[in-house]
């Protein structure tokens, strides 16, 4: 590392991907400070507007890995083999995420992992400052203030660069904007959620099946539920904001109260209403949540500053793949600091390397949105999904299912994307007019994926 660059970077925001590339960098020597705008949650408890569970794939356990946290996240992580399809009638169907169960995601606590992560950050050599919300930056004196919002205090810091981990209503990245213009647009959905819980059984074990995520598809909006280690369900509700004319869909400017929400789910989700005692106090109390993207023309200042996570590229929850995602940058900006000279140097090879990425898995995000609500229980779609398994067993190193590309692998996001985009093509011509496999063409296939798919490395 050229000496021009000090060794001590400052971090703004402590929350999961902060307190990860705490540990990644404090582990190379830097000398690393994080400000936290809320207090810290081992003492006060976990603030937070956002899920309480989170889902945990194979990028985000190869950045716990590095980190040398994997085994106590891991600990308290419930596996999910797939989706369990919830239809109007009450019956069930379980959709395998992959092959197996060496092809499952793990639903994890946001708090607990949180707490893990600040402890490893700590013990790894970081130093952290809670109630520090970021006020103003001045990047050319190198001065930053923060706030004490319990008292309105003010404190200045020194910096020599910062990094912002602090999330989608990113301060630094505000900062930013209104001092170099870095080009920020959101685009919102005109669906938003709400939050419910399903407690544990009086036996004290889970309620449903544990090791799924369950969706109840109702095509224009749906519900899902995750498992919490604690034997709860975090459950979600999207619905438009508004319904389309003339489609008497049920809608956030159509259900409002208690009484509302109950008929909702009495009509939609007849099986889940019992599960959920306390659905009208909660959907009274919770506020819906936005669903939004960001995009940013630019994720940096020179060696100054730079945003990574969902302060850079926010997306919709819907691949399950926002932290893990994060977590990806995290390793890769930790990487591009040992490689480069300099960290301006460092800093533009990263957004170099995850930009292309990052806005392959928010389209990909969105993408999932209307497979998940609207296909999963699409005839057409279910067949496709049947041939998408036979080709990946016929060749195992060319047609690899979109799922397992972003889910069970390390494929950049961006190649998994234009993968998926041909393969959905092969799978959309061979299952046109059809209500089966059989008289499929398995030879044609096979020269047209031979001719459109190069091998996938890693792929078996």
């Amino acid at each position: 590392m050229d000496t021009t660059d000090s060794r001590s970077l400052t971090l703004i925001g402590a929350g999961l991907a902060g307190s990860l590339l705490a540990i990644l960098l404090s582990r190379r020597g830097w000398n690393v400070t994080i400000y936290e705008r809320r207090g810290d949650p081992r003492i006060k408890g976990y603030e937070s507007g956002r899920s309480i569970n989170l889902a945990l794939a194979e990028r985000g356990r190869h950045a716990l890995r590095a980190a040398g946290v994997e085994e106590a996240v891991m600990r308290q992580a419930v596996m999910m083999r797939g989706r369990m399809v919830h239809a109007l009638d009450g019956s069930t169907t379980l959709h395998r995420y992959g092959r197996d169960d060496s092809e499952v995601i793990w639903s994890v606590h946001r708090a607990d992992l949180n707490m893990t992560l600040l402890e490893a950050a700590e013990r790894a050599g970081a130093t952290i400052h809670f109630h520090r919300r970021l006020h103003t930056v001045d990047f050319d004196a190198g001065y930053a203030r923060l706030i004490d919002d319990r008292d309105d205090q003010p404190h200045d810091i020194r910096f020599d660069t910062l990094i912002g981990t602090d999330g989608a209503g990113s301060a630094l990245r505000a900062e930013m904007v209104h001092r170099a213009g870095i080009g920020e647009r959101t685009e919102f959905l005109d669906h938003s959620y709400k939050e419910l819980t399903i407690p544990p059984a009086p036996d004290g074990g889970f309620m449903i099946e544990p090791h799924a995520l369950h969706i109840w598809p109702r095509g224009r909006y749906m519900c899902i539920a995750l498992p919490n280690d604690e034997r709860t369900f975090t459950v979600t509700l999207f619905l438009p904001n508004q319904a389309a004319p003339g489609s008497g869909d049920p809608c956030f400017a159509s259900v409002r109260s208690g009484a509302e929400v109950r008929a909702l789910f009495a009509r939609d989700f007849p099986d889940a209403l019992p599960l959920i005692p306390d659905l009208e106090r909660d959907w009274e109390n919770h506020p819906p949540g936005l669903l939004g993207t960001l995009y940013l023309d630019t994720w940096h200042m020179g060696g100054r500053a730079v945003v990574l996570g969902d302060a850079a590229h926010a997306m919709v929850p819907f691949h399950g793949q926002g932290m893990n995602c994060a977590f990806e940058d995290c390793v890769a900006l930790a990487d591009a600091m040992d490689r480069h000279g300099s960290l301006a140097e460092a800093f533009a090879a990263f957004e170099a390397e995850r930009k292309p990425n990052a806005a392959a898995i928010q389209a990909m995000a969105l993408e999932n949105y209307i497979e998940m609500r609207d296909l999963v229980d699409d005839p057409d779609f279910l067949l496709q999904r049947e041939l998408e398994q036979a080709l990946q067993a016929r060749h195992p190193t060319r047609f690899v299912p979109h799922y397992t590309m972003v889910t069970f692998m390390r494929v950049p996001y961006a190649v998994a994307h234009e993968r998926s985009q041909v393969q959905r093509r092969i799978l959309v011509d061979a299952t046109r007019d059809r209500s089966d496999l059989s008289c499929i063409d398995w030879d044609s296939l096979a020269r047209r994926i031979h001719a459109e798919l190069d091998e996938l490395e890693g792929a078996h």
